[in-house]
């Protein structure tokens, strides 16, 4: 180990084209060099030789003073230095390592603060204790860098390391997110205190049907994420349970419950947890065999892992982390872990309301339509998934079943606990977001539109109110236009006069304040 090279220069790196050539340190480097089974962070370090220093997407580039002495203990200190934690490829060179070396980098710097880090996340993350006697002395360092990484306001003292653990989660389940200009702009605006400004001043009535019309909008949107045209019965049964959401804690019983409402019927399904593999994607038309996108957690690790999520949850919501990057770390890691046969997009979404509601950052009685917003991002919304699952695709050995499903061969628990949460969490923050600004506002403004509307017919013709509905319906579809159709058979009673009136005053009240 002491003699490999980690360091090497590069212009493409694991099919990524740096942006000038250089060398590559840090975690990337210490990747490549032990060939680690982990996917490449999502941004990697690069010392220019052109004495620059600047951040883009994928790459941060350093000038030479930054470059450490090519040994591994030293790219690591660096990683933790600048790079921040990168919890999965710790977890996988600690596995690859002796017990030994990380002792003796220890024991040549035991007050040093990278070696007491690496120390701490050594016996946390492997679930033993090295050879080394408890610090007596020395001021405690915190583990997470709040300029690189979000974490738990609520820290542990480690007296035997000297150590503030303040990882926003649990060995069992601990997704990371980085600090991005994106993401401080969206936790600085402060999204929550703006969705009381829109609604500020709307009347009582108006906002309870506009509630009413989200629960119903999002339940049919997240039908429609996976392809399904549900019976108007199991949209209004799924939205009364989201309705719900952030009433009851998170549970195993709980998500059996609220699956059981998604399927419906068990007929075809198994309700549960799943007792076999799981993927998605296609099978072959010829062969049936499986062709993933997305293999799911091991059916062997699903008690382990599910715990593992709630307990972190009930950890977040406890220390007042920030609730958006809650919902991003609990909803996405359930649905890369996928721990049912069906029912898993759903239920992801639900979490998304239920963290969002049990920590008070959407007002009483108003419900995101967060799959609306998905809806209309779908091909973001994909990309995030795919995003996390086509890297790890590759680290997951698998063999085909009789049943032309997936049986996982290998331990693969660490890649659903330890991954960088960052993409997820800000494209969660962009559709609540464009639900403050654009959703919620525009469901209003309908509702408001629609009974001056009605006043104005009532006044006008006296038509009854189930008339006065497939009158808007009619006009909204036909972009304010009555058709000859309809003017010949539902609305035959009105003079061309009089349809001409409506059409005026429907075009002037719903399309002229926009």
């Amino acid at each position: 180990m002491k003699s490999m090279h980690f360091s090497r220069k590069v212009k493409v790196f694991h099919g990524r084209t740096a942006p000038e050539e250089g060398i590559i340190v840090g975690y990337g480097a210490i990747v490549d060099a032990l060939k680690l089974p982990t996917p490449l962070p999502l941004r990697l370090t690069l010392i220019s030789e052109k004495n620059r220093k600047y951040v883009i997407k994928e790459w941060r580039i350093l000038t030479p003073r930054y470059m450490p002495v090519d040994a591994l203990y030293n790219h690591l200190v660096f990683a933790l230095k600048y790079e921040g934690i990168d919890l999965l490829v710790l977890k996988k060179l600690f596995e690859r390592i002796e017990k030994e070396t990380v002792r003796d980098w220890i024991i040549a710097e035991p007050f040093g603060r990278y070696s007491r880090m690496l120390w701490f996340l050594y016996e946390w993350l492997m679930e033993q204790l090295l050879e080394i006697s408890d610090l007596k002395e020395g001021n405690y360092v915190s583990l997470v860098d709040e300029k690189i990484q979000y974490a738990s306001s609520a820290s542990v003292n480690s007296n035997r390391h000297r150590i503030r653990n303040n990882l926003p989660g649990t060995v069992s389940f601990c997704p990371l997110i980085f600090k991005t200009t994106l993401l401080q702009e969206f936790v600085e605006r402060n999204l929550s205190s703006q969705t009381y400004d829109v609604i500020k001043g709307i009347h009582k009535d108006i906002l309870m049907r506009t509630s009413a019309f989200l629960l119903l909008k999002d339940s049919k949107a997240s039908f429609s994420i996976e392809g399904e045209n549900p019976t108007p019965n199991r949209a209004l049964n799924w939205g009364r349970a989201i309705g719900q959401a952030g009433n009851r804690s998170l549970s195993h019983e709980e998500m059996l419950r609220l699956q059981e409402i998604i399927i419906d019927s068990n007929r075809f399904v198994q309700l549960g947890y799943r007792k076999e593999g799981g993927f998605i994607g296609e099978h072959d038309r010829n062969t049936g065999m499986p062709i993933p996108d997305h293999i799911s957690a091991r059916w062997q690790d699903l008690n382990s892992l599910m715990n593992g999520l709630f307990e972190t949850a009930i950890k977040l919501e406890t220390a007042q982390f920030n609730p958006v990057l809650t919902a991003a770390k609990i909803a996405f890691g359930f649905v890369f872990i996928h721990p049912f046969a069906d029912g898993n997009g759903r239920l992801h979404r639900y979490l998304i309301h239920h963290l969002l509601s049990k920590m008070n950052f959407t007002p009483q009685g108003i419900i995101f339509p967060i799959s609306a917003a998905i809806l209309e991002n779908i091909i973001d919304y994909r990309n995030v998934l795919e995003g996390y699952s086509h890297p790890v695709l590759k680290f997951i050995e698998w063999d085909i079943t009789a049943e032309n499903n997936v049986e996982v061969q290998n331990e693969t628990i660490d890649y659903y606990r330890y991954f960088d949460a960052t993409p997820q969490a800000e494209f969660l923050f962009k559709c609540i977001d464009y639900t403050i600004h654009t959703i919620i506002p525009e469901e209003v403004a309908y509702l408001q539109n629609y009974d001056a509307f009605k006043i104005w017919v009532n006044d006008k013709f006296q038509m009854p109110d189930k008339m006065i509905a497939m009158l808007v319906r009619f006009l909204l579809q036909n972009k304010g236009e009555l058709s000859k159709r309809r003017r010949e058979k539902e609305f035959e009673g009105l003079t061309e006069a009089e349809v001409l009136e409506i059409e005026r005053e429907f075009s002037s009240i719903f399309f002229m304040n926009r």
